[in-house]
């Protein structure tokens, strides 16, 4: 399988990478936000067991389907650093514990504290989708937040996608805090229609 690279404006969404180079990646991935402010929404910081469980489920989320998160770096933009990691963007099938929209494919972000308000998530997940469209055959792509996150469904919102309610759904893994899980949504002929 050929590594993935998508450069947009600002950024570079790419494969991690394998052996020593891979888990430096992924070091970094955890430095920058698994951090109590990031994940306050996603189920707080993980142990050392839950963030193997991650990077497993990222490469098994490749192999099956030649997408999933993807690292996402800064390009050079005139006075930050180039290659800096910010986070992580891209498109998995929705699989979690009683989802009413298990697989469905879905696109999530995770960016380091530092670099929120700058619009880094909206390009980042802006490309996913362009390549979940256009790349990848969907015909509909979800994203899943809590409602107490009003930044997550916010850009969801700006991204044109649309609260489907009736999906909603209760996370068994989390606690009623976080839940339910609320759904948007967009389809490929929403998304086809709102390009320039």
């Amino acid at each position: 399988m050929a590594a993935f690279r998508h450069e947009t404006a600002r950024l570079v969404l790419r494969d991690w990478r394998e052996g020593d180079e891979g888990q430096a990646d992924w070091d970094e991935q955890f430095r920058i936000t698994n951090t109590a402010p990031v994940m306050r929404w996603l189920g707080g910081v993980m142990d050392a067991e839950k963030l193997a469980q991650q990077v497993a489920r990222v490469e098994t989320c490749r192999a099956a389907n030649e997408f999933c998160f993807w690292v996402v770096e800064r390009r050079d933009d005139g006075g930050h650093l180039a290659g800096e990691m910010l986070g992580m963007c891209g498109l998995k099938r929705a699989d979690a514990p009683g989802s009413t929209v298990t697989g469905s494919m879905e696109v999530g972000w995770r960016f380091r504290e530092d670099a929120w308000g700058y619009g880094y998530a909206k390009e980042a997940a802006s490309a996913a989708l362009h390549l979940a469209f256009t790349r990848f055959g969907a015909e509909q792509v979800v994203a899943l937040t809590v409602d107490g996150n009003a930044p997550s469904w916010g850009l969801m919102e700006r991204l044109g996608m649309q609260r489907r309610a009736e999906l909603d759904y209760e996370d068994v893994r989390y606690d009623a805090a976080l839940n339910p899980t609320i759904v948007y949504a967009i389809t490929a002929e929403q998304w086809s229609a709102a390009q320039p």
